[in-house]
């Protein structure tokens, strides 16, 4: 029950973040900011939790081939369902795909929705491995994952109503990865937790390679394009910040 709460509440920050998207005026500036801190607490999350404990559990090996496995996994999923049209989950690849592409806007629904389950589920999945550690870890993932899918929810939204979706369709298919979020966190607590020491390294490290890949091909660029650069100060500032606080949470909850 833990693990679908704590999932579920990592993935109804798309929902939450549809919901000011959709009904309130938030500037690009301050969705910057929030992304920026998001990337900077998921970078210290997976540079000093799960690649520390996969390594402490599995060694060179696991670690490795399991790292390199979750980036190829991503970047080769992310090429598909952006080339089906998952691009319209976010703001910035939505933004140069109408310019170049200005009639191109339908039969992207599913993609987005493959997409958006891309982006959350390896998350998910591994906050429930997290709470098996136990000390903290799985409630810091939590707040990791949910400061980044807020600001993504947020554009997400945005860009989705630009293409003609409707905003129940938008709200719908956000709740639906929340409840797919929630179960692949249940997913990975009960599956892993009496796995050999070795598949449970290698699933951290695979869950490290993708959100790495997940955090520069989508975070970052959203959080330093267009309005990011108009606060070149602020939000390298806000990733930094993101990152210390998330490490010193991370020691004082050991």
């Amino acid at each position: 029950m833990k693990a679908a709460l704590f999932g579920l509440l990592a993935g109804s920050a798309l929902l939450v973040g549809a919901l000011l998207g959709l009904y309130l005026r938030i500037k690009r500036e301050l969705l910057a900011i929030i992304m920026a801190f998001g990337a900077g607490v998921l970078i210290c999350a997976l540079s000093f939790d799960l690649m520390e404990k996969a390594y402490s559990k599995g060694g060179f090996d696991s670690v490795t081939i399991g790292f390199i496995a979750g980036a190829l996994f991503y970047v080769l999923g992310n090429i598909i369902v952006n080339r089906s049209g998952g691009h319209y989950r976010k703001e910035t690849l939505s933004k140069r795909h109408l310019t170049k592409n200005p009639d191109q806007t339908s039969d992207s629904g599913i993609a987005i929705f493959i997409g958006a389950l891309l982006d959350g589920i390896p998350e998910s999945a591994i906050i429930g491995v997290g709470l098996i550690e136990g000390k903290g870890f799985g409630a810091l993932l939590l707040a990791a994952v949910f400061l980044s899918n807020l600001p993504e929810g947020i554009s997400g939204a945005n860009c989705m109503t630009r293409i003609g979706r409707s905003k129940l369709h938008v709200l719908g298919m956000w709740f639906s990865v929340a409840i797919a979020c929630s179960i692949s966190s249940v997913m990975g607590n009960l599956l892993l937790r009496r796995s050999q020491a070795d598949l449970i390294a290698f699933i951290l490290a695979l869950a490290a390679g993708a959100m790495l890949a997940m955090i520069s091909a989508t975070m970052i660029p959203e959080a330093f394009d267009d309005e990011g650069r108009i606060t070149p100060y602020a939000t390298p500032l806000a990733t930094v910040f993101g990152f210390l606080v998330a490490f010193l949470l991370s020691r004082l909850t050991r």
